[in-house]
């Protein structure tokens, strides 16, 4: 079954695609739900190989810790795609600046049609009712 969504991309990027249809199949289709990912979840899913859920649980660990967006941009990563080895989640290159980031980000967003100050994404502010002081203590 090829299906593809951003759950069936981060278990190829780690060399484990054959586990895609089975992690749907057990509900894990977002990455956040992958978050809660643990040794009884990979009984079910099927992973036996001790080394596969070793990878897994380290890969869920970093993703509690660096968040999806860090696997986003690993996928948009062809060197990390290409690498098959756990390490590669884990290398922190030269660190870039908070500004780097943050136009690396807005880069991607806007080529990915993406506009976080727009709904469903930010809600409109809402107008915060004014209350008067109570009698005797305001102007």
């Amino acid at each position: 079954m090829a299906v593809s969504n951003i759950v069936c991309e981060w278990l190829r990027a780690l060399g484990l695609g054959q586990y895609a249809e089975s992690f749907l199949d057990n509900g894990y289709d977002d990455l956040e739900i992958c978050k809660q990912v643990g040794d009884p979840d990979l009984d079910a899913i099927g992973v036996q190989n001790p080394a596969h859920r070793s990878k897994l649980l380290k890969s869920v660990r970093l993703l509690r810790e660096k968040g999806a967006a860090s696997v986003y941009f690993q996928l948009n990563d062809p060197k990390s795609l290409l690498s098959d080895n756990s390490d590669s989640l884990e290398r922190d290159s030269s660190p870039l600046m908070l500004s780097e980031l943050e136009a690396l980000l807005q880069e991607q967003l806007k080529a990915d049609g993406v506009c976080l100050t727009a709904h469903p994404y930010s809600t409109p502010p809402t107008t915060i009712p004014v209350v008067p002081p109570p009698c005797g203590l305001g102007a």
